[in-house]
């Protein structure tokens, strides 16, 4: 019975580390949103097969509500991801997906060459120029080294970053502590100052 009780304890405190950890990243480098124009950037994630995977169904639904989210004038929705083994690109996979499956029918842009993170930033850049705000739509870790990224490649367009609805209390709960340990091994290559939150 104690044994039990102990296990059930570190099973709940993991469970309420990885939904604090995914919570915080999810604030990390961004402002508050106002109106004005708004782009929802949306990156893809290792899809080899000639449909869309498990991740980039979700990373297409966060990054619709993320477009739902702000009421902003006028949105567009960037999908961002190059080619896979099947032929075609993630973005064309995300855009069927979004378009085929959830009905967007919201502006959206592809970004089709990028096969790393830094790659998307580079590459989606053009496409955020004449916005007011930008939002990065992923798991929260991979979307806060986007946003490191992009305040590397042009700081002038970090000060645009607002938070993405690619958090919620609760969602994905069982594989948070696995991704909130998977995300501090792919955080490392951040600098101190780009982990932490605004004072």
């Amino acid at each position: 019975m104690r044994r039990r009780t102990g296990l059930a304890v570190v099973g709940l405190a993991a469970l309420a580390w990885g939904e604090w950890v995914n919570w915080r990243w999810s604030r990390v480098l961004v402002k508050n949103s106002g109106g004005g124009s708004m782009a929802v950037v949306v990156l893809g994630y290792r899809n080899p097969r000639p449909t869309v995977n498990l991740i980039n169904r979700w990373r297409v639904r966060a990054g619709i509500r993320s477009v739902a989210a702000d009421g902003a004038q006028e949105t567009r929705l960037i999908l961002s991801g190059g080619p896979t083994g099947a032929g075609t690109t993630e973005a064309q996979l995300m855009a069927d997906y979004a378009k085929s499956v959830l009905g967007y029918d919201g502006t959206m842009l592809l970004e089709d060459r990028s096969t790393t993170t830094w790659e998307n930033i580079t590459n989606v850049v053009p496409l955020l120029e004449d916005v007011d705000h930008i939002k990065i739509a992923s798991q929260p870790a991979h979307a806060l080294k986007a946003r490191a990224y992009l305040r590397r490649q042009r700081p002038d367009l970090a000060e645009r970053l607002v938070r993405a609805d690619d958090y919620r209390p609760g969602e994905w709960i069982v594989v948070k502590p696995l991704l909130a340990l998977y995300g501090l091994w792919t955080l490392r290559v951040l600098r101190a100052d780009e982990r932490k939150t605004a004072p």
